[in-house]
Protein backbone atom coordinates (compact mmCIF):
# COMPACT_ATOMS: atom_id res chain seq x y z
CA UNK A 1 0.00 0.00 0.00
CA UNK A 2 1.48 3.35 -1.05
CA UNK A 3 2.22 5.73 1.84
CA UNK A 4 0.02 8.83 1.82
CA UNK A 5 2.94 10.93 3.10
CA UNK A 6 6.19 9.86 1.39
CA UNK A 7 4.91 7.59 -1.39
CA UNK A 8 6.81 4.59 -0.06
CA UNK A 9 5.44 1.27 -1.24
CA UNK A 10 6.05 -0.78 1.93
CA UNK A 11 3.86 -0.58 5.01
CA UNK A 12 2.80 -2.84 7.82
CA UNK A 13 -0.64 -3.26 9.35
CA UNK A 14 -0.66 -2.02 12.95
CA UNK A 15 -4.36 -2.54 13.73
CA UNK A 16 -7.42 -4.00 11.94
CA UNK A 17 -11.06 -3.82 12.91
CA UNK A 18 -14.50 -3.88 11.34
CA UNK A 19 -16.45 -0.68 10.88
CA UNK A 20 -19.72 -0.36 12.78
CA UNK A 21 -21.77 -1.44 9.77
CA UNK A 22 -19.60 -4.55 9.35
CA UNK A 23 -19.12 -3.89 5.64
CA UNK A 24 -15.54 -2.61 5.76
CA UNK A 25 -12.27 -3.44 7.46
CA UNK A 26 -10.43 -0.40 8.82
CA UNK A 27 -6.66 -0.87 8.85
CA UNK A 28 -4.10 1.37 10.55
CA UNK A 29 -0.83 1.12 8.66
CA UNK A 30 2.69 2.31 9.34
CA UNK A 31 5.03 3.22 6.50
CA UNK A 32 8.31 1.33 6.69
CA UNK A 33 10.14 4.25 5.04
CA UNK A 34 9.01 7.31 7.04
CA UNK A 35 7.16 5.65 9.98
CA UNK A 36 4.05 7.77 9.33
CA UNK A 37 0.70 6.17 10.14
CA UNK A 38 -2.34 6.25 7.89
CA UNK A 39 -5.72 4.53 7.58
CA UNK A 40 -7.02 2.37 4.75
CA UNK A 41 -10.38 0.65 4.27
CA UNK A 42 -10.99 -2.72 2.69
CA UNK A 43 -14.43 -3.36 1.16
CA UNK A 44 -16.07 -6.13 -0.80
CA UNK A 45 -15.85 -5.50 -4.52
CA UNK A 46 -19.30 -5.18 -6.02
CA UNK A 47 -20.81 -4.34 -9.38
CA UNK A 48 -20.45 -0.57 -9.68
CA UNK A 49 -23.60 1.50 -9.45
CA UNK A 50 -23.95 3.79 -12.45
CA UNK A 51 -25.71 7.14 -12.14
CA UNK A 52 -27.71 8.39 -15.12
CA UNK A 53 -27.27 12.17 -15.13
CA UNK A 54 -29.85 14.69 -16.35
CA UNK A 55 -28.09 14.95 -19.71
CA UNK A 56 -28.44 11.13 -20.06
CA UNK A 57 -24.70 10.54 -19.60
CA UNK A 58 -23.63 7.81 -17.19
CA UNK A 59 -20.95 7.89 -14.55
CA UNK A 60 -19.99 5.61 -11.67
CA UNK A 61 -21.52 6.42 -8.29
CA UNK A 62 -18.89 8.30 -6.29
CA UNK A 63 -19.41 7.92 -2.55
CA UNK A 64 -16.64 10.43 -1.78
CA UNK A 65 -18.29 13.05 -3.98
CA UNK A 66 -21.63 12.53 -2.23
CA UNK A 67 -19.95 12.62 1.19
CA UNK A 68 -18.26 15.90 0.27
CA UNK A 69 -21.56 17.46 -0.77
CA UNK A 70 -23.21 16.27 2.43
CA UNK A 71 -20.35 17.65 4.52
CA UNK A 72 -20.76 21.01 2.80
CA UNK A 73 -24.51 20.99 3.50
CA UNK A 74 -23.85 20.09 7.15
CA UNK A 75 -21.18 22.75 7.67
CA UNK A 76 -21.39 24.23 11.18
CA UNK A 77 -24.25 21.85 12.02
CA UNK A 78 -24.21 19.26 14.84
CA UNK A 79 -23.89 16.31 12.45
CA UNK A 80 -20.94 13.93 12.84
CA UNK A 81 -18.89 12.66 9.94
CA UNK A 82 -19.78 9.13 11.08
CA UNK A 83 -23.48 9.92 10.60
CA UNK A 84 -22.82 11.15 7.06
CA UNK A 85 -20.61 8.17 6.23
CA UNK A 86 -23.38 5.88 7.47
CA UNK A 87 -25.91 7.75 5.32
CA UNK A 88 -23.76 7.27 2.20
CA UNK A 89 -23.16 3.61 3.09
CA UNK A 90 -26.89 3.03 3.68
CA UNK A 91 -27.74 4.54 0.30
CA UNK A 92 -25.16 2.35 -1.45
CA UNK A 93 -26.49 -0.71 0.40
CA UNK A 94 -30.07 0.14 -0.54
CA UNK A 95 -29.23 -0.11 -4.23
CA UNK A 96 -26.85 -3.07 -3.81
CA UNK A 97 -29.49 -5.08 -1.93
CA UNK A 98 -31.98 -4.40 -4.70
CA UNK A 99 -29.35 -5.50 -7.26
CA UNK A 100 -29.75 -2.13 -9.00
CA UNK A 101 -26.98 -1.43 -11.53
CA UNK A 102 -28.18 1.99 -12.70
CA UNK A 103 -30.03 4.76 -10.91
CA UNK A 104 -31.37 8.04 -12.19
CA UNK A 105 -29.66 11.04 -10.55
CA UNK A 106 -33.09 12.49 -9.71
CA UNK A 107 -34.09 9.35 -7.81
CA UNK A 108 -30.73 9.28 -6.03
CA UNK A 109 -31.01 12.95 -5.07
CA UNK A 110 -34.53 12.46 -3.73
CA UNK A 111 -33.39 9.51 -1.61
CA UNK A 112 -30.46 11.53 -0.22
CA UNK A 113 -32.74 14.46 0.63
CA UNK A 114 -35.30 12.17 2.26
CA UNK A 115 -32.64 10.64 4.53
CA UNK A 116 -30.91 13.97 5.20
CA UNK A 117 -34.20 15.54 6.26
CA UNK A 118 -34.37 13.01 9.11
CA UNK A 119 -30.85 13.91 10.25
CA UNK A 120 -30.84 17.72 10.06
CA UNK A 121 -33.46 20.01 8.55
CA UNK A 122 -31.09 22.94 7.95
CA UNK A 123 -28.66 20.66 6.12
CA UNK A 124 -31.59 19.31 4.13
CA UNK A 125 -32.56 22.83 2.99
CA UNK A 126 -28.94 23.61 2.07
CA UNK A 127 -28.59 20.40 0.07
CA UNK A 128 -32.00 20.87 -1.56
CA UNK A 129 -31.20 24.45 -2.57
CA UNK A 130 -28.26 23.22 -4.65
CA UNK A 131 -29.86 19.96 -5.83
CA UNK A 132 -33.18 21.51 -6.84
CA UNK A 133 -31.47 24.58 -8.30
CA UNK A 134 -33.82 27.12 -6.74
CA UNK A 135 -34.14 29.96 -9.22
CA UNK A 136 -35.39 32.64 -6.84
CA UNK A 137 -36.42 33.35 -3.25
CA UNK A 138 -40.04 32.35 -3.92
CA UNK A 139 -39.04 28.82 -4.92
CA UNK A 140 -36.87 28.62 -1.84
CA UNK A 141 -39.71 29.83 0.41
CA UNK A 142 -42.09 27.31 -1.14
CA UNK A 143 -39.71 24.50 -0.19
CA UNK A 144 -39.42 25.83 3.38
CA UNK A 145 -43.22 26.04 3.68
CA UNK A 146 -43.55 22.51 2.33
CA UNK A 147 -41.00 21.24 4.86
CA UNK A 148 -42.73 23.03 7.72
CA UNK A 149 -46.10 21.63 6.63
CA UNK A 150 -44.75 18.04 6.51
CA UNK A 151 -43.34 18.41 10.02
CA UNK A 152 -46.72 19.22 11.55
Amino acid sequence: MKCAFCGGMESKVVDSRQTDDGLKIRRRRECLSCNARFTTYEIIETIPLMVIKRDKSRQPFDSEKLLGRLMRACGKRPVSIETLEKLVSDIQNTYANQMVKEVNSTELGELVMERLKEIDQVAYVRFASVYKEFKDIDTFMDELKSLKHRLK
